[in-house]
């Protein structure tokens, strides 16, 4: 009977203590509400460690924004917006659009996402890079491949081509990195894919259900550097890692918006990404409504 106790009341317990650890920012516009669950997801220097010495850049910024999306019908989206991209940001001229977080944070985040997508946001949820080296590390490392050799000083990967085991730490490094990559943002946000995709892989370990010890653990880091938005709760978390890994599956759309131009200069924000002005607003709205077919999408221009 004990044991029968403690075996319901364990998860109950652990879903408590784990919507306990969220922290909670302002994020969401209230924008009428559009059709399927859209979670925008940043990956910010902002909460905990793990920011890289880039003097380019000042102040918290966002180098991953990812918009997640699970339609009413049709296979869920996991599209990776790059930072670099020329976006109207509400309120001030147009910029990059990861300007829109350093000027407003991430209420002004969302709305320059949801005026570049014409899709609302319903749960925002902001990661520290400091989360991704502890997650990493609490899952005893993850396999990552790179088919060419890096050693960057401002992500500070070393690395040699081929597939390793990394740690946190190198794992961080491997999706930050960007310079050094011949592809830029674009590569960037395919490795974080990966590093993502290897995550979610250790995490379907079955073994798991019986390690309580090692549940805590990453609950603590996976959540000790998120924050999310005032009405996102540990539930709706459950809800967007099923809906990450059902983007990430075979039946799943994952990549970019169509590029038109990765060295576009519009004049005073330096080169930008410019998304491909004639099929872009098509775009967004195939993956509003789950009409994208599965596989790999946008990434760079065609020759």
């Amino acid at each position: 009977m004990l044991l029968l106790v403690l075996v319901l009341v364990w998860p109950v317990g652990l879903l408590v203590w784990a919507n306990g650890k969220i922290q909670h920012v302002e994020a969401l516009s209230g924008a009428p509400h559009t059709p399927g669950a859209t979670y925008l997801i940043a990956g910010s220097d902002a909460r905990g460690s793990g920011g890289i010495d880039d003097p380019s850049v000042s102040g918290a910024r966002t180098d991953t924004i990812m918009l997640l999306h699970d339609p009413a019908s049709g296979p869920t989206s996991l599209i990776s917006i790059p930072r670099d991209t020329y976006a109207q940001i509400p309120g001030h001229d147009p910029n990059k659009i990861n300007a829109a977080y350093s000027l407003g944070g991430p209420a002004l985040l969302v709305r320059a996402v949801e005026e570049l997508t014409g899709m609302s946001v319903d749960h925002y949820v902001e990661v520290g890079f400091g989360g991704v080296e502890e997650i990493v590390d609490a899952v005893g490392g993850v396999e990552l491949c790179l088919d060419y050799d890096v050693d960057e000083p401002h992500s500070q990967l070393k690395w040699t081509a081929g597939c390793h085991v990394a740690d946190g730490a190198t794992a961080l490094a491997f999706s930050r990195m960007r310079y050094a990559d011949p592809k830029g943002d674009i590569g960037r946000a395919e490795r974080q894919r990966q590093v993502i995709g290897a995550v979610s892989s250790k995490l379907n370990d079955p073994s798991l259900v019986v390690k309580p010890t090692q549940q805590t653990a990453l609950i603590d880091a996976g959540l000790g550097a998120l924050a999310a938005d005032e009405e996102t709760n540990i539930i709706d978390v459950g809800r967007l890692a099923l809906a990450f890994r059902a983007a990430n599956g075979p039946d799943g759309v994952t990549g970019t918006p169509p590029i038109e131009s990765l060295a576009y200069r519009p004049g005073g924000i330096g080169a930008a990404v410019l998304l491909d002005r004639g099929t872009v607003d098509q775009f967004w709205a195939d993956v509003r409504d789950g009409n994208l077919e599965p596989g790999t999408v946008g990434g760079l221009p065609s020759a």
